[in-house]
């Protein structure tokens, strides 16, 4: 598989990609996320093709202390081949290039397997609590 960040002709098939695994949310356009991504230097969406094909992604990007990582996806019949680990290599790669010591990412609680798979990778849960408010006056999702 290869790893490069996403070209203007990729935006639709990750998108599409990123639907199949279920990771998108009504709240979020994940094409403004894309862009917004793209927008500066410190973040970015890399892709891994398998030949033409687009396999997996994942959005990274740092706030100059700690890398964050969203959207990772790994086409789900392609999955148990490598391909997650690849792509997280390539994200961990990309944060040490820009001098960036700590990556951490959120997972929910209700996705087991994606717990499973970055424990299997040699992250750990962190002892941290999470809150959110919604700047634009919505209600928090459930």
């Amino acid at each position: 598989m290869s790893i490069a960040p996403i070209g203007d002709a990729d935006v639709a098939d990750v998108i599409a990609l990123w639907q199949a695994c279920g990771l998108t949310r009504p709240w979020n356009d994940p094409a403004a996320d894309i862009a917004l991504a793209r927008r500066g230097p410190n973040s970015t969406v890399l892709i891994g093709r398998d030949g033409s094909t687009i396999v997996a992604t994942a959005m990274v990007g740092h706030d100059g202390h700690r890398g964050w990582v969203y959207y990772v996806a790994v086409d789900p019949d392609r999955r148990g081949q490598g391909h997650g680990r690849a792509i997280m290599n390539a994200v961990e790669d990309w944060l040490r290039a820009a001098d960036i010591p700590k990556l951490q990412l959120l997972v929910r609680r209700d996705n087991a397997k994606a717990g499973a798979f970055y424990q299997s990778i040699g992250y750990e849960e962190a002892e941290t609590i999470v809150f959110a408010k919604w700047l634009d006056g919505r209600k928090p999702a459930a």
